[in-house]
């Protein structure tokens, strides 16, 4: 009885090596993921016993020191021609690979694959599926051979110059670079395995990155859920309406926010140093948003260290005093809790005053 075997090939005998009722129980059956209109994803059929890795089957593997390696049972797809379709295969026991001895002076790369011959679509003259391995060329840096039509790739074997069974032979526990991807039913997602540079067939599809999910949206993969975005840091502008530009010297600003959709919030602070320069009369500052926001200027935040203490009032967040716009028209209280005009913009104080702070804070609706 045949252990590598194919389903929908010629209606032949189980002995013959044709497609029997065992052969169409054991093979994978229904729509797998499209990769055109009557074209399916090749790959390997995912799944292990106790669910530990992302496919046991059609796994290359040594477990004896010489030339002969293993593969074990699994199902696959075979992709041929569109017009051909796609070949569902099982391998039910595990089989010997018996590689070549090395060449006298370069190492190779051997191409394993599972491979259908179908005399109806093909030159073959041959009505089978077979394990079979491509030898590679010898070179000072090999490189593995291309994959032959109607053949689905499984792994790399390296086998290294002068080797044999009495001489080493291969070396398992390196040798072999795991070439298998997985494939899955239309609406599955897919595993991951061998690459992930490969379009999706169709908007909506799902693909496990090893980290996290991703979704093909008709023209990339991106991440699902999309990231949720985080805080950022930026550097507002100092500006006032009045008199020059102020200087921050040895002082500091630094800003924070967070762009959600059309929603910003944002918080920025100015800390004055020995050094900070700015007039002496209202100079109306402001202090640059991070994104421009959109609408009438509505109401932000405003809070202060002061040379009297902690002062507490508002701005407003407008569009028109910066690129980005600006938290601008800073009022505080008095410590009563009445409104102080003193306190607000450059008003106070008229010199600069080491350690003293104004931070502003709110949430508007960005235009971009």
């Amino acid at each position: 009885m045949n252990s590598v075997r194919s389903a929908w090939l010629l209606n032949r005998t189980d002995a013959g090596g044709g497609q029997s009722r065992v052969d169409t129980r054991l093979a994978p059956l229904g729509t797998m993921t499209p990769t055109g209109v009557l074209a399916s994803r090749d790959g390997v059929i995912p799944g292990s016993q106790y669910g530990k890795y992302v496919m046991d089957g059609l796994y290359v593997f040594g477990d004896q020191a010489g030339m002969t390696g293993k593969i074990a049972p699994g199902r696959a797809v075979v992709q041929s021609t569109e017009q051909a379709g796609a070949y569902p295969v099982t391998v039910t026991d595990y089989l010997p690979l018996v590689f070549a001895d090395g060449d006298a002076g370069n190492p190779r790369v051997d191409l394993v694959v599972v491979r259908v011959y179908d005399a109806q679509q093909d030159a073959s003259n041959r009505t089978e599926a077979v394990i079979e391995i491509v030898q590679g060329v010898p070179a000072a840096t090999p490189a593995a051979p291309s994959t032959p039509a109607g053949a689905l790739a499984l792994a790399e074997v390296t086998v290294p110059a002068g080797a044999s069974a009495g001489k080493g032979g291969i070396n398992w526990d390196t040798a072999v670079r795991d070439r298998r991807r997985a494939t899955v039913s239309v609406g599955g997602i897919i595993p991951r395995g061998w690459g992930l540079n490969f379009p999706g067939a169709y908007p909506g599809q799902y693909r496990d990155t090893g980290a996290g999910l991703e979704r093909w949206d008709g023209a990339q993969w991106k991440a699902y859920p999309e990231p949720r975005p985080r805080w950022q840091d930026y550097t507002p502008e100092w500006g006032a309406d009045n008199g020059p530009k102020p200087v921050p010297g040895n002082g500091s600003l630094n800003g924070r926010y967070l762009h959600d959709g059309s929603i910003v919030h944002f918080t920025a602070t100015l800390k004055i140093g020995s050094s900070t320069k700015w007039v002496s009369d209202n100079g109306n500052w402001w202090l640059s948003l991070p994104v421009r926001p959109t609408g009438p200027a509505i109401n932000g935040h405003f809070r202060a260290r002061l040379g009297k203490g902690y002062y507490t009032g508002t701005c407003f967040l407008d569009s028109t005093r910066h690129a980005n716009g600006a938290a601008c028209g800073w009022t505080t209280s008095k410590l009563t809790g009445e409104v102080a005009a003193d306190w607000a913009d450059g008003n106070y104080p008229e010199t600069a005053a080491d350690g003293q702070w104004y931070t502003l804070w709110g949430s508007y609706e960005a235009s971009q």
